[in-house]
């Protein structure tokens, strides 16, 4: 039995199917799904060695059709450029493909965000289907149909809405993440109780250690739990017009911490937004919005399961408070010249708000150290 959650987009509505084991199941999903259609996996060097040889496996024994060998990309964020994505591309187009063919992401949020994009622009436009291996790309980016690439302006500036056909979340292949990057999907795990569910994070506080550690039934539940919330977010604003805009929950922040430090491996995306969250409610506090005491549980929660909640946390790293507010002006979801905050007036009760002072602003990221 699999827990399904449906992404309700009418016609271009999908599935994903969470559980142990999915990946071994995946030919005969993909298959009743696109029929003889030929596919193309796509890949990244860390990813291919644990997960590829299954997935391929799967595939042929559901008869589905391969347009060539797998293509394995090297790992890491700096992969989300212009330069992987033009090379994705012309290996693509060089295969001679039509528009019936389906890419397959393989991996984390950065395969999926790269892929997704690719699936957009090629032939203007294919269908691809996700198989997310990380537990930041199982609960976040696999879902909704953000896709994009990073510019040295920052994060995620250039892509499209393009939503997949299905998405498969096989908990059991987070049985291989190292420990540091299975944390910085639980950042993206507590954002969804912090933003509209007290109850949800509540059950974190009490079990979160057991799905820090892969018990698999508490992580499936992490995961079913935290797709469903999205699901439902994407479901009443696909393009991000309005409600949706609170999964950006501790990103404004986050995504100028990455870019600060160039997105290299001394600090990762779910990190990021792990210290972001605090900072948000810091400023929440400081503003008065919440009571001054939300701040310190929500870092106790974070800080037990072991990620970082002040910047003196990371290492290897000198914080710039001005380069880091210029950042945040680059921020795509900056309008009419100002910035747009999540915030949060308690535990489950996020919003979205500007005209924030920029001195506040300030103060959060003097204190954050």
């Amino acid at each position: 039995m699999r827990d399904i959650v449906r992404v309700d987009l009418a016609e271009r509505g999908y599935d994903i199917v969470i559980g142990p084991g999915v990946i071994g199941e995946a030919g005969e999903r993909v298959s009743t799904l696109i029929g003889r259609r030929p596919v193309i996996v796509v890949t990244d060097d860390r990813v291919a060695p644990l997960h590829l040889a299954a997935l391929e496996a799967s595939l042929s024994a559901a008869g589905v059709r391969s347009n060539g060998p797998a293509i394995v990309l090297p790992a890491g964020e700096k992969t989300k450029s212009f330069g992987q994505l033009e090379a994705l591309l012309d290996d693509i187009l060089g295969r001679g493909i039509e528009r019936s063919t389906v890419l397959v992401a393989l991996g984390g949020g950065v395969i999926g965000d790269l892929v997704g994009f690719a699936a957009a622009i090629a032939l203007r436009g294919l269908d691809f289907i996700q198989v997310p291996t990380t537990l930041l790309a199982q609960v976040d980016s696999s879902v909704g149909g953000k896709t994009g690439i990073n510019t040295r302006h920052g994060k995620n500036l250039v892509g499209s809405f393009h939503q997949p056909l299905l998405v498969l979340a096989d908990t059991a292949a987070l049985s291989t993440l190292p420990p540091r990057h299975m944390l910085a999907g639980y950042a993206e795990v507590v954002k969804y109780g912090l933003i509209d569910d007290a109850g949800f994070y509540q059950w974190l506080e009490e079990h979160g250690a057991a799905v820090r550690s892969g018990e698999s039934d508490a992580l499936v539940r992490a995961v079913t739990v935290s797709c469903a919330a999205k699901a439902t977010i994407v479901g009443q604003d696909e393009r991000e017009s309005g409600r949706r805009a609170l999964l950006n929950f501790g990103h404004t922040f986050g995504h100028a911490l990455e870019a600060a430090v160039g997105y290299d491996d001394r600090l990762l995306h779910g990190e990021a937004v792990a210290l972001g969250m605090g900072m948000a409610f810091d400023l929440s506090a400081r503003l008065k919005l919440c009571a001054p005491d939300v701040p310190e549980r929500v870092r106790a929660h974070l800080a037990m399961i072991g990620l970082p909640t002040r910047l003196g946390d990371v290492a290897g790293v000198t914080w710039d408070t001005e380069e880091l507010l210029g950042h945040m002006a680059k921020d795509k979801k900056v309008a009419d010249g100002k910035i747009t905050f999540v915030l949060a007036r308690g535990i489950g009760q996020a919003f979205t708000a500007r005209d924030i002072d920029g001195h506040e602003v300030a103060a959060v990221l003097d204190e954050a150290r």
